[in-house]
């Protein structure tokens, strides 16, 4: 089954170190019982008993550990593998996930650097079962690293003194070593140093967020920095800044996904076995199709992400595709995964309230996401700069074969300047398409030949591309081409079911539709503009036949095929 059963866990892992963990981890959840994993969810409680199964087993320093620097003959950043435990976290609540996520992102500078003895240290206190923690964003600036007012300031000795405070830094109230950005008084130069929680001069000032987790704003006060705790200066520091940030927001389209499969489990569980008016709900042709569009979007979202990933693992200096697909991810997995908690709320409306419901973790977390790591503005904005090349300078690059081999992601942590991102070119899109002959896949490829017609015959003028919301507009429909094109490689990998595929399409049509009214109502649109939107305005191909075979054989089968532990 595609979509993941922890209690019939299959994914293929090539050794047994990497299988463990996960069914150790579900196991874990399991134990625990969604009751307390609730109660803690209400109480506010510090997940200690989930950080220490984390040091017992080691697994952080297995899994965040760079081949070169780990003891255990299994430690490797392998993406293939942190992928399935991304998923089996945000399946069992987001906090779990979060303290993951925030550790990746405080290792990114620290793997990415050139001090070796940090690199060591990092890697005993994996090995010791200690968290970490990014310090990018301040109160005053968020995540505008332009503007950061932490400073360092040289002593005459080779030593500095770092001022200034960090906000909305989760782990920050336990990590031994903070990575935290600033800049040289000196120099006026970009700065990566590491700070310790324990440090007196380390001020923890308070949990900014009502949550489990701890979210923190600190402040360092004359903390001492020896270039022992120097990370990167200069453009190294701003390269580790923006690279850490390319890989760690990848994990949110995982996150997403983990908190829609379980939900979507409980939402048929309850709406298959209620029945109102004298029939089950399932029975509503309404509650059919919002399961249905629900599901397909679901898969749609997984199907996605692991293709990104392959791309991620494949990544050179000569091929950087990556990072258009990883903001996709970020923008677009986690905006589906707000859609489908939307859908299945609607079926199941009140009970999606109830406090022994994971749903209402789900419904709560899972907008969260879009906002995390840049917002889905920043990240069209960052998209659409790739449209170009994309559309109309294709590169030739050999076929992408599915990346699951058991080896570590150097690339991820040698990636050099962040400059040239105009220069990147990509495959054509059009040979994903042109392998399917399915009715809604190829009026989604005509729509798409508009798009790309309109970005030629009626380009957005200078005034349109400084326009904010017209930007966005025309960015979710070249998300919407991106995302189309990647599920369709993958299903290929993952020989999906072709009805399945184009039902997936049946949504993807209505979706362009919808965008492309959406860019036909701006107020800065031209007549000409107008006309190539209404014409990728179209209806999607109607086969009930499809439709009941899908709902049959895919979406009505997840019912009572899980349930957690109690």
């Amino acid at each position: 089954m595609f979509l993941l059963n922890p209690k019939k866990y299959v994914r293929n892992y090539p050794d047994e170190k990497s299988q463990q963990i996960m069914l150790k981890t579900i196991a874990f959840f399991e134990n625990k019982g969604k009751a307390n994993i609730k109660k803690d969810d209400h109480d506010r409680v510090w997940y200690a008993d989930f950080l220490e199964f984390i040091k017992e087993e080691n697994i952080f320093a297995t899994l965040l550990t760079p081949e070169k620097y780990g003891t255990d003959q299994d430690a490797r950043w392998d993406t293939w593998r942190n992928c399935g435990f991304n998923e089996i976290l945000g399946f069992y609540g987001l906090a779990y996930w979060y303290t993951w996520q925030v550790s990746i992102l405080g290792l990114g500078p620290i793997w990415m650097g050139e001090n070796e003895a940090l690199k060591e240290k990092a890697a005993q206190l994996l090995q010791d079962g200690a968290i970490f923690a990014f310090g990018l964003s301040e109160r005053q600036h968020g995540a505008d690293i332009y503007s950061t007012d932490m400073r360092l300031s040289p002593q005459g000795d080779g030593t500095y003194r770092a001022n200034g405070s960090k906000y909305y830094i989760g782990n920050a109230n336990a990590a031994p070593m903070v990575s935290t950005f600033g800049k040289l008084d000196d120099t006026d130069e970009y700065v990566f140093f590491t700070a310790d929680f324990q440090h007196e001069n380390y001020e923890l000032i308070q949990n900014v967020t009502n949550s489990q987790n701890y979210v923190a704003e600190y402040a360092l006060k004359d903390y001492p920095i020896t270039e022992d705790e120097i990370l990167a200066k200069g453009q190294a520091a701003w390269d580790s800044a923006l690279n850490t940030v390319n890989v760690g927001k990848y994990n949110l389209g995982w996150a997403s996904i983990g908190m829609c499969t379980h939900a979507l489990y409980e939402a048929i569980n309850h709406a298959a076995n209620r029945r109102l008016y004298n029939m089950h709900v399932t029975d509503f042709p309404h509650v059919k199709q919002m399961f249905t569009d629900a599901y397909a979007r679901l898969v749609a979202m997984k199907l996605f992400v692991l293709r990104a990933a392959d791309y991620m693992r494949a990544a050179s200096r000569e091929d950087r595709r990556y990072l258009l697909y990883n903001p996709m991810v970020k923008m677009k997995v986690t905006t589906q995964g707000e859609e489908v908690i939307n859908l299945l709320w609607d079926v199941i409306a009140a009970k999606g309230f109830e406090k022994d419901m994971f749903f209402a973790m789900a419904a709560r977390d899972i907008r969260a996401l879009p906002k995390l790591e840049g917002t889905v503005h920043v990240n069209i904005a960052l998209i659409v700069k790739f449209m170009p090349n994309y559309f109309f300078v294709p590169g030739e690059y050999p076929d992408l074969l599915k990346q699951d081999a058991p080896r570590n992601d150097d690339f991820l942590f040698d990636q050099g300047p962040t400059r040239g991102l105009g220069k990147i070119l990509f495959h054509d899109y059009k040979i994903a398409f042109e392998n399917y002959d399915l009715p809604n896949i190829n009026l989604f490829a005509e729509q798409v030949a508009v798009f790309k017609e309109f970005l030629a015959m009626a380009t957005p003028d200078d005034a349109q591309r400084k326009d904010i919301d017209f930007l966005m507009a025309l960015g979710e429909l070249f998300a919407l081409v991106v995302y189309g094109q990647l599920i369709l490689e993958n299903a290929k990998i993952y020989n999906m079911d072709e009805i399945l595929v184009d039902q997936i399409f049946d949504f993807m049509v209505r979706d362009f539709s919808k965008f492309a009214l959406q860019l036909y109502s701006k107020p800065s649109s031209t007549a000409t503009q107008m006309e190539f939107c209404q014409r990728m305005i179209r209806k999607p191909i109607v086969d009930e036949a499809r439709y009941k075979k899908i709902w049959e054989e895919h979406v009505f089968a997840l019912k009572d095929t899980y349930e957690m532990n109690p």
